[in-house]
């Protein structure tokens, strides 16, 4: 289902809590809720839509959706600034990213995973992570 965006700054502050598998609906709404939003936007975290949950998405240089629940970033290297937006913020702010992450994640189906990611996925995901934990950029 395609949710609404949420744009409350107290609610999006909040920290997240670890998805287990009576969430997998969320995954669904994220989904929906990612392509409905694809003009404005490539990666949403599942707080972005109303649930406080480590869930996020998005869509690959190949253009492929991906779902990583409960994400840890568990190496970084090649910090660089740069200036970032948000659906759910008016605007953009300077932050600092990591030009490549190894992330340990559980997929969609909940099967452990372990994968570097570069550029601009890494990104993507690191600023939906930051959202899991109630950072705002």
């Amino acid at each position: 289902m395609v949710k609404n965006i949420v744009k409350d700054v107290k609610f999006l502050s909040l920290p997240s809590t670890d998805m287990t598998e009576d969430d997998k609906y969320i995954i669904a709404d994220l989904k929906d809720t990612l392509l409905f939003n694809k003009r404005y936007c490539v990666g949403m975290a599942a707080n972005m839509i109303g649930y406080l949950k480590n869930a996020i998405i998005f869509e690959d240089i190949k253009k492929v959706y991906n779902v990583l629940l409960n994400p840890k970033i568990i190496k970084s290297e090649g910090e660089y600034e740069i200036e970032e937006g948000c659906l759910s913020l008016e605007g953009k702010r300077k932050t600092t990213r990591y030009k490549k992450i190894k992330v340990e994640y559980l997929d969609e189906f909940y099967r452990k995973r372990i994968k570097t990611f570069t550029d601009f996925e890494a990104e993507i995901i690191q600023h939906e992570i930051d959202h899991l934990s109630g950072i705002l950029i």
